[in-house]
This record gives structure tokens, C-alpha cells and sequence, in this order.
């Protein structure tokens, strides 16, 4: 009896722990959400959660794995936006995956900023870790690349070169846009970024495709 008591008061305080530590996340998130990682205060996000800034360091070691537990909570968030897009033709697929890309960034900002534009030791780095199939949504649209290289649609060294300047592209469009460096509006640029990319896929295409 003595045994299961403990047991029990063991699984709480893990219970405990583990919903502070929750806590913490949801709270440096809205911060994240509100000013970016300049709004990422440990003393704020304790005082949100109701703990002292030093309990903040028995989940966290430090503010950088704070934004690491951020950054992978985000591309946890692109990878199911991405794993819920309906199977369809390679090509057709890989167009879908580039504007939930971008729905992603505009819709969610700083989501984004967190899950690609944020400084972090966790995030997967071309191309190793994409080979290396640690982004499932990298997994997925290597996989889609090589049966357009195989299927002749494609032509090019290697499936992971497709993917990494399409990458480029968009990515590089967005920080564009986020920057203020881009004229027109929203539905201006959201017309631009699917024509760029789609012709970053066309060079890729053997030439009686084209």
C-alpha cells in the first residue's frame, strides 16, 4: 500500500512538471507571437506562468533551448500542415506543398519565423539531414522529385538540388516580403511567389515537356 502511495505521488509531481513545463512553451509562443524572439524575456514568461524566472531552468537549461522547444514545435506545425495535403500527381502535389508554404508564412508569421527563419542548432540543414530523412516534409517532397526524375519529367543531378533552390526561392521571397522590400500587397505578392516558383520547377523540366 505504502509502495503504491508513493508510486502515485511520483506520476503527480511528473504530471505537475510536465504541465508546467507546457506552461512555459504556451507563454514564450504568445510572447514569440507578440515581438519575436526580442520578446522572449525569461522574467516575463515566468510571471506569465506563475513561477519565479529560476524555476524556468528546471525545463529549460537556458533562453536558447527555450527558442530550440520553439523552433521544433513550429516545424512539428509544418509537418502535419504538410502531411494533410491530399495525395495527388507529383507535380500537382509538389505545387500544393509550395503554397501551403506560403499560406504558412502568411497566415502564421511568426509561426514561420520560428519553424525557418530562426536561429537554432535544432533545424534541419541541407542537405544531410533532408537525405538523412529527419523533415518529414522534405521526405516527402524528395520522394515526389525522384519519381519526376524518373518518370523523365524532371532532369536533373539530384533530387536534393531541387529541393534546395526551390527552398531558396520561396524562402528567400518571403524574407523579402517580411522585410518590406517588395511592392504591392499581399495578393500581389502571393501572385508573384507562385509564379517564380513555378517556373523555378519548370527549369528543371526536360525540354520536350516544356
Amino acid at each position: 500500500m505504502k509502495h503504491a502511495a508513493l508510486e502515485k505521488e511520483s506520476q503527480d509531481v511528473y504530471t505537475v512538471y510536465m504541465d508546467t513545463k507546457e506552461q512555459i512553451l504556451a507563454a514564450a509562443q504568445a510572447a514569440f507571437d507578440r515581438e519575436g524572439p526580442e520578446g522572449l524575456s525569461m522574467r516575463d514568461i515566468a510571471k506569465e506562468v506563475g513561477i519565479t524566472p529560476m524555476a524556468i531552468y528546471r525545463h529549460y537549461e537556458n533562453k536558447q533551448a527555450l527558442i530550440d522547444a520553439l523552433v521544433l514545435d513550429a516545424l512539428g506545425e509544418w509537418s502535419a500542415i504538410v502531411a494533410a495535403i491530399p495525395p495527388q500527381a507529383p507535380l500537382d502535389w509538389l505545387r500544393a506543398i509550395g503554397e501551403a508554404h506560403l499560406d504558412f508564412a502568411l497566415k502564421t508569421p511568426r509561426r514561420y519565423e520560428a519553424a525557418f527563419l530562426t536561429h537554432t542548432t535544432k533545424a534541419r540543414r541541407y542537405p544531410d539531414d533532408f537525405l538523412a530523412g529527419q523533415s518529414p516534409a522534405g521526405t516527402l517532397q524528395l520522394r515526389l522529385i525522384e519519381e519526376l526524375i524518373a518518370a523523365g519529367v524532371i532532369d536533373a543531378p539530384s533530387p536534393v538540388e531541387v529541393l534546395v533552390t526551390n527552398a531558396a526561392l520561396s524562402q528567400g521571397l518571403i524574407t523579402l516580403y517580411r522585410a518590406g522590400r517588395m511592392a504591392g500587397g499581399e495578393a500581389e505578392f502571393r501572385a508573384l511567389y507562385l509564379r517564380a516558383t513555378a517556373r523555378s520547377t519548370q527549369g528543371f523540366m526536360t525540354e520536350r515537356l516544356q
